[in-house]
């Protein structure tokens, strides 16, 4: 049997969504077409509360664990889940595995104005070829603007991309991808990948590889900017403990079933 086939459906079920127990090798040789979503402890709280987003996720092709909680909690329900593949890891391996790859073409859209674009110079100095194509920072609220959204799906149908990288934050890239995607008929791959483009572009320093690998990057960007995650890290995404714990007891209930 193909190990990538084999391991492409080995599926671990944390509270109401199945994420793939995969490692990013196999990720990278098995991707040519289809959206990948990487989804840490917010995401699993949001599931539980917006049903159009657990949606989207029972139709995206890869789940991959972006979170070291997460992925102790898989251990603690006897489900090991034996990889975790950040967004801000998988994208420079990605564009690193493509480096020759001429059919693949990045289109950066997110961040604040300007970072995208200096994401993308710093992308291609290191990748050594213009593998991002077009980036464009949208505006606060975008997704609400019609005709914004015209425009950008104008820029990437044009630019010759043939992969979208979106990082705007969950739920809305997800649900960005969910309601445009008939409409980049040239984009083969959408990556959701968060604050990724930030890290590219290097306004904002990601936490010490030690501190993700013992669970505590939540707590580094708590430190860096508790203004805008206090409310996400401290309460909303408290309760993912509790529900863990449900589940160990057979007591959880998926809320959209």
């Amino acid at each position: 049997m193909d190990i990538g086939f084999h391991y492409k459906f080995m599926k671990i079920k944390i509270l109401n969504v199945l994420i793939d127990n995969i490692d990013i090798e196999q990720v990278l040789a098995l991707l040519k077409e289809g959206v990948v979503v990487t989804p840490n402890v917010d995401h699993l709280m949001i599931l539980q509360k917006d049903e159009y987003f657990y949606r989207i996720y029972k139709n995206t092709d890869y789940i991959l664990c972006d979170s070291k909680i997460v992925q102790i909690a898989s251990f603690f329900l006897k489900t090991p889940i034996k990889y975790k593949i950040s967004g801000s890891d998988f994208f420079p391996e990605f564009c690193r595995y493509h480096k020759r790859n001429s059919g693949i073409k990045i289109f950066l859209l997110g961040s604040a104005d300007g970072v995208a674009k200096k994401a993308a110079r710093r992308i291609n100095a290191w990748i050594g070829r213009p593998i991002i194509v077009g980036s464009i920072s949208p505006s606060f609220g975008f997704e609400k603007n019609d005709k914004e959204c015209s425009d950008i799906l104008h820029e990437i149908n044009i630019s010759g991309a043939s992969v979208l990288a979106i990082g705007v934050g969950a739920p809305k890239q997800e649900k960005w991808i969910a309601k445009y995607k008939q409409k980049m008929p040239n984009i083969k791959i959408f990556l959701a990948i968060g604050a990724t483009i930030d890290f590219q572009a290097g306004v904002i320093k990601r936490s010490p590889s030690w501190i993700s690998n013992i669970g505590f990057e939540w707590l580094y960007r708590l430190f860096c900017d508790p203004k805008r995650l206090w409310k996400r890290y401290l309460i909303n995404d408290f309760p993912f403990f509790f529900l863990i714990l449900k589940q160990k007891l057979g007591l959880y209930k998926n809320p959209w079933k």
